[in-house]
């Protein structure tokens, strides 16, 4: 696939099909995304392939501290505290169209929650990706592991397959850190769904509209 059509081909999926991908293939999209830029080179970027019982047993595991009430205790703050425009409209619109395509009212409260544990199992994808900064980095580490995510989604249309950021995987990090055996100084930034994507399911026909180029960019001679 070519670069451009792989940029404007690019979507979130959120149903896979039951079928496996191969190892060659997860590291060779790995491989490819390791040339993304990074301040001085330092490749910050640390990564865990999660599949089979390992991503159940996390999966079961982030669904059980939802389930009990725990409070989130992410590594970072994703959001605002205070939403305005025109983000806090764009959000709306998002969850609208997501729970429209699943066919969830907004008041069908057990549904909304069946539809957000599937996040806690990377929607059934076959391959989940966790990823890590040491806390010693700065933010500027933080450009660069989101460039070389964007490496593994165009990669992975290389190959037909679909991906799904996810900032929920990072909720509880603890809980990530503990099942996988990661250090203490290692930040969990965020999960990725990877497979190939269910063709007929409702929740992966929606596309979410993009502002054009010209309302955020400005020309200077």
């Amino acid at each position: 696939m070519e670069i451009l059509d792989a940029i404007r081909d690019r979507h979130c999926v959120r149903a896979y099909l039951p079928k496996p991908v191969d190892a060659e293939i997860i590291t060779e999209i790995l491989d490819t995304a390791r040339w993304a830029p990074s301040g001085v080179n330092i490749q910050p970027w640390q990564v865990a392939v999660v599949q089979g019982e390992s991503k159940q047993r996390l999966g079961d595991a982030l669904i059980a501290a939802r389930k009990r009430g725990d409070e989130p205790n992410p590594d970072y703050p994703y959001y605002p505290e205070c939403w305005q425009t025109p983000y806090s409209v764009r959000r709306q619109k998002c969850g609208l169209a997501l729970y429209s395509a699943l066919g969830i009212g907004r008041k069908d409260k057990e549904k909304r929650l069946a539809a957000w544990y599937r996040n806690y199992r990377f929607f059934d994808a076959p391959v989940g990706l966790l990823f890590f900064l040491d806390d010693s980095l700065q933010t500027g580490s933080w450009l660069d592991m989101g460039m070389f995510m964007q490496n593994i989604m165009l990669a992975a249309r290389h190959f037909d397959l679909d991906t799904c950021p996810q900032a929920s995987l990072a909720e509880y990090p603890d809980i990530v850190r503990d099942i996988l055996d990661i250090p203490a100084e290692k930040r969990v930034i965020c999960g990725m769904a990877l497979g190939y994507a269910d063709p007929d399911a409702a929740v992966n026909q929606y596309r979410l509209p993009r502002e054009a180029s010209s309302r955020f960019t400005r020309w200077y001679e």
